[in-house]
């Protein structure tokens, strides 16, 4: 399967080094164990947010048409359930394993691989969609909330009129977190993983009703699950 791409240069080494810290360390070989870690123990015991819960946020919110940024392993891709049976699925990711893996997790859905920096802005050839879905991406993504919102930005002009926007992110701040959160969030901090010491929900709030008249918010352990629809702009 042939991986599209904003330009002509594949690779994560073609994107900017601040930004790489955040998706490099999605090799092969995490990736293989990352749903039993990350979706599984870290989901349920230090996030305390279920990974049901994401499932029953994609379920809602899919359209037959979907973009997925930050894709991950495909796993919520897998168990979701669109609302019809043969959609056209978009995954979008600056990582080929990551790509590659969740491509063949949901190879019956054919679905088209872009490779790209989602923090650049992206060319009118992507398409409209009318769901979008940032799992587990904006607290890896660098900078501040209102920095890393440039993101729905790039992604506005992508979104259906009557589309949704959606997805999941670990909060700092005045969000419930264990003893075990605050110490995991820290070492992935420190090591460039995450970026989010300054992510609150309030700072999640404000940048997506700065750009949605419709959205919701609701907070399971420190993991904010969004939505947004009707876009001001």
């Amino acid at each position: 399967m042939r991986l599209g791409n904003f330009d002509e240069a594949n690779g994560m080494e073609h994107f900017p080094d601040a930004h790489r810290a955040g998706y490099a360390v999605y090799s092969k070989t995490s990736l293989a164990v990352y749903d039993a870690l990350v979706l599984g123990v870290s989901n349920r015991l230090i996030w305390r947010c279920p990974s049901r819960h994401m499932i029953d946020l994609y379920n809602r919110h899919l359209s037959a048409d979907h973009l997925d940024i930050g894709v991950g392993t495909g796993y919520f891709l897998d168990r979701a359930k669109f609302p019809a049976s043969g959609p056209n699925v978009t995954l979008l990711d600056p990582n080929e394993h990551c790509l590659e893996k969740a491509a063949d997790r949901i190879e019956r859905y054919s679905p088209r691989l872009v490779q790209a920096d989602a923090l650049v802005p992206w060319p009118a050839s992507l398409g409209s969609f009318g769901s979008i879905a940032l799992n587990y991406v904006l607290h890896c993504l660098p900078g501040t909330m209102p920095e890393k919102a440039v993101i729905f930005d790039h992604l506005l002009p992508h979104l259906a009129e009557d589309g949704t926007v959606f997805g999941a992110t670990i909060l700092q701040g005045d969000v419930p977190r264990s003893a075990a959160a605050r110490q995991l969030m820290r070492i992935y901090n420190r090591k460039g993983v995450f970026s989010n010491e300054h992510d609150t929900l309030e700072a999640l709030e404000a940048e997506l009703s700065r750009r949605f008249a419709v959205v919701e918010i609701k907070l399971i352990g420190c993991v904010a699950l969004f939505s947004g629809k009707s876009p001001k702009t």
